[in-house]
């Protein structure tokens, strides 16, 4: 049974969400502040995070960079603060999603239930993969080719982070919005096509031989590699 770590400052909210989960069939356990969080992330190992930023102590950024040294643990951030900058900041930083209050406490379950869902993500063995000329390092969510850091806006590094950790696996649309962009984005999904198309051009030097960002038509897209190290 996979089991949660709450870690929530307000004591209606963190109870709330343990009642939710826990019906949910979770096993739950709670923190209250930052130094009670890295202890029992520590010596709980949970199956995922459930975190809120405005904590004491230390926050929620830097629980969160604590954890992304450490593991890639699944962690939906949870905070007041709706400001888009402070969503593309955790999503960057590595958090897997992000929840505004105030939340329905269904929602949440479901968002618990899609991350768990996810493919394990190759970050739990391997913190960079070479392919050929291109390198990625996941844990330092960087891409370099040919010795040359590449620049991406973050929500294309996002997704081309995502499809190197499952090299010739194919995704929808859909798939894809769902893991990158969020299971509560409202927008088209030509968004996937434009940010495919702006990757594509910023990998234009990556050798064919080597793989390539491709097209199935009518199924969706894949990171394809032919020169793995």
């Amino acid at each position: 049974m996979p089991n949660i770590l709450i870690v929530e400052d307000e004591p209606a909210i963190s109870r709330v969400l343990k009642v939710y989960l826990s019906k949910a069939g979770y096993q739950v356990e709670q923190a209250f502040d930052g130094e009670e969080a890295l202890r029992k992330f520590d010596s709980l190992k949970p199956s995922l995070l459930i975190l809120d930023i405005m904590l004491p102590g230390i926050d929620g950024w830097g629980i969160l960079k604590y954890i992304r040294e450490r593991s890639s643990c699944p962690i939906i951030m949870l905070t007041a603060l709706g400001k888009i900058n402070h969503k593309l900041d955790g999503l960057n930083q590595g958090a897997d999603d992000y929840i505004t209050k105030p939340f329905i406490a269904d929602e949440v379950v479901a968002r618990v239930n899609a991350v768990l869902r996810r493919p394990l993500q190759l970050g739990d063995v391997q913190e960079s993969m070479n392919y050929g000329t291109l390198k990625i390092n996941f844990k330092a969510h960087a891409v370099y080719l040919h010795g040359v850091e590449l620049s991406l806006i973050p929500r294309d590094l996002a997704l081309l982070l995502f499809m190197a950790r499952h090299p010739n696996q194919t995704f929808t649309r859909e798939q894809l919005i769902e893991q990158v962009w969020g299971i509560d984005y409202e927008g088209s999904d030509r968004a996937v096509d434009l940010a495919i198309k702006r990757i594509r051009k910023v990998m234009e030097n990556w050798p064919l031989s080597e793989g390539e960002v491709k097209t199935l038509r009518g199924l969706g897209y894949q990171f394809c590699v032919y020169h793995k190290k």
